[in-house]
């Protein structure tokens, strides 16, 4: 069966999609959309409802240039289950989570944590929490404190790495091996302890993840559970959220001293406006060192130089 994948974005970014894809329209179009597509064996459908849908070879990875994907339904029943437990809030667990990945601009950072049942009242005293429900600086000075109280493992994938690896690995597959890295970094520090369950925020349905994971050297495949905004289900992805987030946060703080101008995140206009910049000045040789140079915004920054 194809590969799928559906994405929700603003009715800006819509257009802009429309306008980007016009080269390759359809003739016809399905009810209710903007346009529809057809890039080599791919189809691309964008809804006026703001749902844009990706289908065929390459799904996943050219809906991830656009924006995160939304939680697929399970077409097919599973070993491990995705519905969590009741108390699993309570466990003694080990969450992962991911920034960057729909930034043009800064790294993939992939961080997994291992909470103690004891250590819940300490890191809700800290204010861990969903990090979009916390200012920059927020975030900045927790992640400091999580990392003196909390057992993590973090990854950072800089954008000239990204690049390097990213026609063998997808946006999903990369996001797999890096979580999955992560969490067997995390399990080699704090063994004989062994979490009650490893929580990661689910990025694509549990089939696929395992799908990619078994093309991986070293395998965490025991006592997985998944689930979309998984900061909520358990404090160990929300800690590992907001030292992504504190890191992805420095590495644009980084770039923009390292280029003198502000270094956006996010894939909207203002960036392609930033990487023409970076293009005049040194061409697609620096834009590699601080952009993923495979998302539509390369294209766009190419036609206002």
């Amino acid at each position: 069966m194809a590969n799928s994948c559906v994405i929700k974005v603003t009715p800006t970014k819509l257009k802009e999609m429309a306008t980007h894809y016009k080269p390759q329209l359809k003739v016809k179009t399905p009810p209710y959309s903007l346009f529809s597509a057809k890039v080599g064996a791919l189809t691309v459908t964008g809804y006026n409802s703001g749902k844009v849908m990706f289908q065929g070879a390459g799904a996943e990875e050219e809906a991830a240039k656009w924006g995160n994907a939304l939680e697929a339904k399970k077409t097919s029943s599973s070993t491990t289950s995705s519905t969590l437990p009741k108390d699993f809030a309570t466990w003694s667990a080990a969450g992962s989570d991911e920034v960057g990945n729909g930034s043009y601009f800064g790294p993939v950072v992939v961080c997994a944590t291992y909470v103690e049942a004891s250590q819940m009242p300490l890191l809700k005293e800290l204010g861990v929490k969903d990090s979009k429900e916390l200012t920059d600086i927020q975030i900045r000075e927790i992640a400091k404190d999580i990392k003196l109280v909390l057992p993590y493992k973090e990854l950072v994938v800089t954008p000239e790495k990204y690049n390097q690896i990213q026609p063998e690995y997808n946006a999903v597959r990369m996001k797999v091996a890096l979580h999955n890295q992560a969490i067997a970094l995390l399990l080699e520090d704090i063994a004989p302890t062994v979490p009650q369950g490893i929580l990661i925020d689910q990025f694509t349905p549990e089939g696929n993840y395992r799908k990619h994971l078994s093309r991986e050297k070293v395998q965490v495949k025991d006592n997985l559970y998944f689930a979309t905004k998984g900061e909520h289900h358990h404090l160990s992805v929300a800690a590992a959220s907001i030292i992504c987030r504190a890191s992805f946060l420095d590495e644009l703080d980084k770039a923009s001293k390292e280029l003198g101008m502000t270094i956006p995140s996010g894939a909207g206009t203002k960036s392609d406006s930033v990487a023409a910049k970076i293009l005049k000045r040194g061409g697609m040789e620096l834009l590699g060192k601080y952009t993923k140079l495979h998302f539509a915004n390369t294209e766009k920054a190419k036609k206002k130089v």
